[in-house]
Order: C-alpha cells, then sequence, then structure tokens
C-alpha cells in the first residue's frame, strides 16, 4: 500500500512513523515532511505543497491513501477536490471543517445540538466587541474565528488585556482575516484534556485521553502556544469524566453530524474542560493534535492503517481499537523566543544518543546537518509502565540533545 501524509510538523512524523509498522504499508510520501520524515522508514520526502500539484502526484503515482495531518489544507476543501478524482482520502468534506474553521460555527453547532459548551458571543465589530468587553466580568476568552495554528485564545484578565486582544485581532488583524471576527466566551475554571477519537459519519470511537500543556512557560504561564508537550493518558480523565463526556458532547456531535449530513470521515479532536460542575466542550479541531499524537499513538496497540481503512469503508463499528497499558510523556524542544520572533538555522546535535523516540517538527536536513526551521523544533517522547518512570527518561533523553537557543519547560507532566 503506497500512502501520501500531506504535512510537515511533529504530527505527520508521528504518523509516518506509526503507519510505517504496519506491514500493509510499502510506501510513504510526505509532503513536504521533515528531518525526521526523511529518515524515517519507508519514507520519503516531496517538496510538494500546492494542492493541485499534490492531486496530480497522487494520481500519478497510483497513491492508495492520502491523509492530511494540518487544518488549513481540509478548511481549504482539499478532501472534497480528492474525492472529486475518485481518490482515498482520510479526513472531512470542507462543510465538516467549518467545525474547526470558524469558531462562531462550530459554538452555534454545540448550541443546536445540545452540546455542553460554554456561554459565549460572537463580534464581527471591534467597537462592539469592546463596550461587550466594558462590561464583562473578568477573566474572560477570547478566540479568533479563524484557524491561527493554536494560538488565537487570550485569557484576558481584565479589560486592558481584552482591549488590547482586540486592537492585535480585529485591527492589526495579525492572523490574516482568521480574527477579523472574534468569540467571546465565558472563562471555565478547571483542567483541559484532549480526547482525540476517529469517526465514519454513523459512530464516534475515542481514542486514549491526552493533557496538552499550551502555555510557553513553566507553572502555565505566558501566552498560548501550540503545544509544549503532553502526556497520555490523562489522569484527571477518568471513567466518570469520559462516560459524561461520552453523554453530553460526543453523542450530541455524532448526531449533529448526522442531522447536517456531513461528509465526516477523519479525526474528530475533542478539546475538553473537566470542571467542578461537569465536563464542558472547548473546541473541535477536525485533525490530530500537536503534540497530542505524539503521546497517543505510541500507545497505540491496533496497526492504525486499519483503523483509517475502517473509517472509510465506514465500518468502525466492527473495529475495537487496542491501547498498551503504559504511559507516554512528550515534551517539545522549542527555539528561544517561541511563539513571537525567533531564529532558525542552528545545527542539531545529540538525537543518535537518545533511547526515547525523537518526533521532529521544525527542522530540516541541510549540508549534512539537521538544522532548526521553526518555532517548535522537537518532541522527545518516552513510554512506561510508571508514568514517572516516562516522564523522567522524556527528560533525561532531552538534556541529550541541544542546539543555540533550545528552549522547553520543566514542569511537563507535573
Amino acid at each position: 500500500m503506497k500512502l501520501l501524509i500531506i504535512g510537515g510538523g511533529g504530527r505527520e512524523h508521528a504518523i509516518a512513523w506509526k503507519l510505517s509498522q504496519s506491514p500493509k504499508v510499502h510506501e510513504i510520501y510526505c509532503a513536504p515532511g521533515n528531518a525526521g520524515t526523511a529518515f524515517e522508514n519507508k519514507c520519503r520526502n516531496i517538496d510538494i505543497t500546492n494542492y493541485e500539484e499534490l492531486l496530480d502526484f497522487a494520481v500519478e503515482e497510483k497513491i492508495d491513501i492520502t491523509i492530511v495531518g494540518p487544518e488549513v489544507p481540509l478548511i481549504d476543501g482539499i478532501v472534497d477536490s480528492f474525492k472529486k478524482r475518485g481518490l482515498k482520502i482520510f479526513g472531512p468534506s470542507k462543510t465538516a471543517a467549518r467545525l474547526e474553521g470558524s469558531k462562531a460555527f462550530s459554538k452555534e453547532f454545540m448550541k443546536k445540538y445540545g452540546v455542553k459548551t460554554a456561554e459565549y458571543e460572537v463580534f464581527h465589530n471591534p467597537k462592539e466587541a469592546a463596550e461587550y468587553l466594558f462590561r464583562a466580568s473578568y477573566p474572560v476568552v477570547i478566540k479568533a474565528d479563524g484557524a491561527a495554528a493554536g494560538k488565537g485564545v487570550v485569557i484576558a484578565n481584565n479589560f486592558e488585556e481584552a482591549k488590547k486582544c482586540i486592537e492585535s485581532f480585529m485591527i492589526e488583524d495579525v492572523f490574516k482575516g482568521s480574527g477579523k471576527k472574534i468569540v467571546i466566551e465565558e472563562f471555565l475554571d478547571g483542567v483541559e484534556a484532549s480526547i482525540l477519537a476517529v469517526t465514519d459519519g454513523n459512530v464516534i470511537v475515542p481514542f486514549l485521553s491526552s493533557k496538552d500543556h499550551k502555555r510557553i512557560y513553566d507553572k502555565d504561564q505566558g501566552p498560548n502556544t501550540g503545544g509544549m508537550g503532553a502526556i497520555c493518558p490523562n489522569p484527571y480523565c477518568t471513567e466518570e469524566i469520559l462516560k459524561e463526556f461520552e453523554e453530553n458532547i460526543l453523542k450530541p456531535t455524532l448526531k449533529g453530524i448526522k442531522e447536517e449530513k456531513m461528509d465526516y470521515i477523519g479525526i474528530v479532536f475533542f478539546g475538553v474542560m473537566i470542571c467542578k460542575k461537569g465536563v464542558y466542550l472547548l473546541e473541535y479541531n477536525v485533525r490530530m493534535g500537536d503534540p497530542e499524537t505524539q503521546a497517543v499513538l505510541p500507545l497505540m496497540e491496533t496497526d492504525f492503517i486499519d483503523v483509517i481503512l475502517e473509517a472509510l469503508n465506514k465500518n468502525l463499528s466492527q473495529l475495537k481499537i487496542e491501547w498498551k497499558n503504559k504511559y507516554s510523556c512528550c515534551i517539545v524542544a522549542a527555539s528561544k523566543g517561541y511563539p513571537e520572533e525567533y531564529k532558525t538555522g542552528f545545527t542539531i546535535r545529540g538525537i543518535d544518543k537518545v533511547k526515547s523516540k525523537v518526533f521532529t517538527a521544525g527542522a530540516i536536513f541541510k549540508d549534512d546537518e539537521i538544522k532548526t526551521s521553526g518555532g517548535r523544533v522537537l518532541s522527545v517522547v518516552s513510554i512506561d509502565d510508571n508514568f514517572s518512570k516516562a516522564r523522567e527518561a522524556a527528560y533525561e533523553d532531552l538534556e541529550k540533545i541541544e542546539f543555540k537557543d533550545m528552549y522547553y519547560r520543566k514542569d511537563i507532566g507535573n
């Protein structure tokens, strides 16, 4: 079986690594991939990012299945284009991808189908938003309506912070259109959980829960990032919590997907908040999370290609996904200055000394060296029967890796 994976981050490296372990998979093309996928078994990087060129490549190379990693191609409708050419592709349609592509649309969807979520208001006008925020109780959550690479959410503790956020999102337009419309939500106090799941449009099957660490600094300080680390399973996701999640979030979501007749075959990512007064849905993503994927997939016992095939065949109800009875800890190493300005082009050393699995993200292979090329550079993932040992091993291995201006949190999984 020949596969095409679209994307070049740590999530895509983890997907490629997991799929390469299947005896059913013989060749994997990563577009564009990164330094890690370039050396992964059965994998080959191709320098193509244009959707039409990817489509032509899939036809010419007789690709059996295309897997879309990041959200932007899904929101842009790449799945619809591939299906029109009769190609198999794992991901939701453009219509279904609006669940991530528009925060306002997703909140309206939640409200319509009874998904438990925070109270909210939608604003197109910065002056009206400012007037609302002047009267609001703090803290509040302000979200850019469109895709913003995990950085479009701000928790404002007072009016000055809220006003600054509106100016950045709506007037300065830092997200190039994605923040022109915003959603203002009530702040929910609790513990976050990420629950990846797979759907064939008939059922939704959850994966193991995980816990992302969004803020750049220790003790959850500083601005939100794409994610600085993750652990799996999430210790706060007890059987009772997962049962409540299924009743109040998963089931009504599936009902909505069916009633809206969404063409949805792929991943549903539920970002939830566990509060004293219940489990609330914060957001949908229509693809796997990063770095949650790096923490979750190493614990999957079932062949991942079987999960994808059964989803495409609308036969997920017949598949039981098996998991290792272990724990994983994923720690992200970033470039100093991320998520704001940072420098790249620095040589990465020490990966060959590491026992844990290293997934690269913002890294390229150039001049016979692996060099930094992005904000989140790589992640180190360790698994063990004991979570403390997994965490300890991940940190020990991360200390063996070095590049100029390397930064990572010291409290992932505390």
